[in-house]
């Protein structure tokens, strides 16, 4: 390994002249050297910023630029630390580090450089950048607790530098200081081998402010992009050879517009660095086809006889390997028999032609399911945009005769049609209109409430938009006003989401859901109609409280991160605390407002329970007392749960990582353990009433409007019958739920944050004691919150020690439903649940294992 010297006076030379040439063309000279070395590179050091190797205007230029006064000079260089040198100009310090860190080989920090130490260019020779290190405003800055007069070399003293002010122990309590900005650096850089062992490819954007290059090692391509300048500058680069690929950005994960034949644009502000990895693009639903290729099928009209003899029976044998890939297919991991096309209902609405297709799909070693598939055929170039737009949507390439009259045939494709804005408006303009359309002895109506009368549906001019990220639905919005859920998977009887969409909005008037506008329903001869779809009145939004909470605990982590070791915790359970009248005064100081928020979440879901009781004459939401035998079969539900969770863990030990089966399997030997939790059903009079509820409540499952939380997603748990989700139980199941959910949130941010280096070297089981510590008093707000306004309804138990059995019981209830849903759907989450059973009966889980986990994998981003 060998000092980069020539480099080093280039960076500053390069960044003072606002001009790419000194840098390009030093390392243009450099030689190449063997693949067992490295270039140490470096911007600072216990000597002088050395000037011997440039030219004699160069070191003018310098000179000049840098060290004005003679006495910043020793020899043929500049005494001066990196900070006083730059000016301590935040901007161009992260620049040039930036820039150090990304270029080949191995970045050297001179000691102090990492908090932006000053120099005393009064003292003689070198010494001027070899002051005490400042680590603290105590006595010599923390270095020494020595006289102050026997320090070889004085701390610094001057205002801009004052040891008091620019220390460690000052910028590790501050998140936004140039100590953790660093850190992030650091942890960044390690995550890529391709920044220290990387070709180096330099671009030449029209822009000689702007330096571009590329470095690329085995898999990994990375995209420099750095404005040497002290203005916003427009560059266009030339990145033709990686056309389709997505340029993502390191510190944030944010994707950019993929790469095409065209230049592609970028403006970056004053002295600011751009880290991107070039990743091949992955449509997400292509991303689930397998190796699926649309088959080509010849039809014989776009209208009704679309589905007619011989393409009627081509698309049958297609839909069996089409189905799978489709996100809102909830039954992947079975093995489809049959797919029967049960009826094809075609409508025109807006001068376009419209098809709803009912699948009856059957499995080798499961129930049959009826799914809704919407289709329209494109031809020509609205066939090319749509196959090249969204390929994911393509079922099968389709040929016609051509409708020019000649003898040739036309090619376009099927495909599905529900994110098609002609769709969309066809859909809103039938609910709008009340429109009923029948085909033999089928029929879809489309019903409106009083609310639809506010929507003249052919004068809003509402641009239909269909969500992307829905995986058991798909919903479209229009414009700002309207929000239309298209259920894929149907089941007879009304929906819940329908059902109590409805009563909240016309009996209850309960206003913090949005409000229904119409729902559509479909009826098959004497079957009980099922409901195809649900409009709503569209709630303006920030996003959901799960992204809001995810936010908070950001910043409580980087605060935590800075407080020593956290001391005893609340210890039992979280109702015995329902008497503090204030939060622990380190939680208040952490968590902040967030806090806050957690008791408005709660005094939302309590006012939502008592609009559920506000109307006893209907029956279906007249609440009920738990009888004897009820909670006995309440009971050995939970215990039928518990087995089939116990189960599924001893029979797919090779689906739990690695690190979790040791755990997996002490929480499988703990079976009578978790049971007993369970038995307040079955040794005592339960107070509560039985009533609806909403079912599968969850931080996602509410959206903060900036001032408020307003629920939404009535539909209940999906991996249950629509029948079981209509059930009346008792609604501190939802609490349960939001309980649960919190500690999704915590544990998952503090992952992401753990493994992307943001949190400094903490471990894990540091960490994970900070994030229980939150879960206590983010709980604790939540429920105060929810019993102050619940408080003498029938919900809500009279009896402190009834209400910690049953939360006792229901919270330990969900947490066995997560395990199993886990294992079945994201096995890399399951020591979320694990954790959570873990605490609940005392266990402590096996801290290094976890740690490993930690490091090893990550954790999506929303739950």
């Amino acid at each position: 390994m060998a000092f980069h010297f020539p480099l080093m006076p280039r960076l500053f030379m390069a960044i003072r002249m606002e001009d790419r040439f000194p840098l390009t063309d030093i390392w243009a000279q450099t030689p190449a050297i063997d693949p067992t070395c490295q270039w140490a590179l470096f911007l600072r050091n216990h000597d002088e910023l050395t000037l011997e190797m440039v030219t004699d205007e160069e070191r003018d230029y310098m000179y000049r630029a840098y060290a004005q006064d003679r006495r910043m000079r020793v020899n043929l260089g500049i005494r001066r630390r990196l900070a006083p040198l730059l000016g301590n100009n935040r901007r161009t310090i992260e620049l040039i580090n930036g820039l150090l860190f990304s270029l080949p080989g191995t970045p050297v920090i001179y000691y102090g450089d990492e908090i932006g130490m000053g120099d005393n260019v009064y003292l003689g020779d070198r010494d001027g950048v070899r002051t005490p290190m400042q680590w603290s405003a105590d006595r010599n800055a923390g270095f020494s607790s020595a006289n102050s007069q026997r320090l070889i070399l004085p701390i610094i003293i001057d205002p801009e530098y004052h040891y008091q002010s620019i220390n460690v122990e000052a910028q590790e309590s501050n998140r936004h200081s140039t100590l953790w900005w660093m850190r992030r650096l650091i942890a960044l850089r390690r995550q890529f081998k391709a920044f220290g062992r990387g070709t180096m490819e330099f671009l030449a954007p029209n822009n000689p402010r702007v330096l571009a290059y590329v470095r690329s090692f085995e898999d990994e391509t990375l995209l420099v992009v750095a404005n040497l300048s002290r203005f916003v500058q427009y560059m266009e680069l030339d990145l033709s050879r990686f056309k389709g690929m997505i340029p993502v950005e390191l510190f944030s994960h944010s994707g950019f517009p993929p790469i095409g034949d065209l230049p592609y644009l970028l403006t970056l502000g004053p002295h600011g660095f751009i880290w991107f990895s070039l990743q091949p693009a992955h449509d997400q639903v292509t991303a689930d086809l397998g190796r699926y290729s649309p088959p080509r099928i010849e039809i014989a009209s776009h209208g009704d006889g679309l589905l007619r003899g011989n393409t009627r029976n081509a698309l049958k044998r297609t839909l069996p390997d089409y189905l799978p890939r489709c996100r809102w297919f909830r039954s992947k991991a079975r093995t489809i028999r049959t797919v029967e096309i049960e009826q094809l209902i075609s409508f025109e609405e807006g001068g376009s032609t419209n098809h709803l297709a009912f699948l009856n799909v059957e499995y080798m070693n499961a129930e049959p399911e009826t799914y809704l598939l919407p289709l329209a055929v494109a031809m020509g170039e609205h066939a090319q945009e749509i196959s090249s737009r969204s390929p994911g949507l393509v079922i099968a390439e389709v040929s016609t005769a051509a409708s020019n009259g000649d003898s040739g045939t036309e090619a376009g494709v099927l495909y599905d049609a529900s994110l098609d804005p002609d769709f969309g408006r066809a859909m809103l303009s039938m609910i709008g209109r009340h429109r009923r359309i029948k085909s033999g002895s089928s029929e879809v109506a489309a019903i409106g409430t009083q609310e639809s009368h506010e929507f003249d549906v052919p004068l809003m001019g509402m641009e239909p938009h269909a969500l992307k990220a829905e995986q058991s639905n798909t919903s479209i919005i229009f414009g700002d006003k309207l929000i239309m859920k298209l259920f894929r998977k149907l089941e007879s009887g009304i929906n819940p989401d329908v059902e109590i969409g409805r009563f909240l909005t016309e009996r209850a008037c309960y206003r913090n859901t949005p409000q229904l506008v119409g729902w559509m329903e479909y009826k098959s001869g004497r079957s009980e109609p099922c409901n195809l779809a649900i409009l709503q009145k569209f709630v303006a939004n920030q996003g959901d409280a799960w992204e809001y909470t995810r936010k908070g605990l950001e910043h409580y982590f980087e605060r935590a991160a800075t407080k020593p070791s956290l001391g005893e915790t609340p210890q039992g359970s979280i109702v015995d605390l329902l008497d503090k009248k204030e939060p622990d005064p380190l939680a208040a100081e952490l968590i902040g407002t967030y806090i806050d928020a957690a008791q408005l979440m709660g005094q939302r879901v309590g006012e939502l329970h008592l609009a559920l009781l506000s109307d006893s004459s209907d029956p279906n939401f007249a609440p009920e007392p738990y009888g004897t035998l009820y909670q006995r079969s309440v009971y050995q539900s939970m215990r039928n749960l518990l087995g089939r969770v116990i189960r599924m863990i001893n029979g797919r030990l090779n689906v739990i990582p690695q690190e979790l089966r040791k755990l997996a399997g002490d929480i499988a030997a703990q079976q009578d353990a978790i049971a007993a939790h369970f038995e307040t059903f079955i040794n005592r009079r339960i107070s509560v009433v039985r009533m609806r509820y909403h079912g599968d409540l969850h931080l996602g499952q509410m959206l903060f409007t900036g001032k408020d939380f307003i629920i939404i997603d009535f539909e209940g748990e999906p991996a249950r019958p629509l029948s079981d989700r209509r059930h009346k139980r008792a609604a501190l199941r939802d609490v349960a739920g939001m309980l649960r959910s919190f500690q999704y949130a915590a544990l998952s941010q503090m992952i992401s944050q753990l493994r992307t280096g943001g949190l400094g070297n903490i471990d894990f089981a540091t960490m994970e004691q900070w994030a229980h510590f939150w879960e206590i008093w983010f709980s604790w707000s939540f429920l105060r919150g929810y019993v102050e306004t619940a408080n003498g309804a029938p919900c809500l138990p009279k009896d402190r020690e009834e209400l910690k059995l049953l939360l006792d019981a229901f919270v330990m209830e969900k947490a066995v439903y997560e395990l199993g849903y886990e294992l079945d759907n994201r096995p890399e989450w399951i020591f979320l649940p694990l954790n959570g059973i873990a605490h609940a009966l005392g266990m402590r889980p096996a801290n290094p294992e976890l740690n490993a986990l930690a490091a090893a994998r990550g954790l999506p981003d929303h739950g």
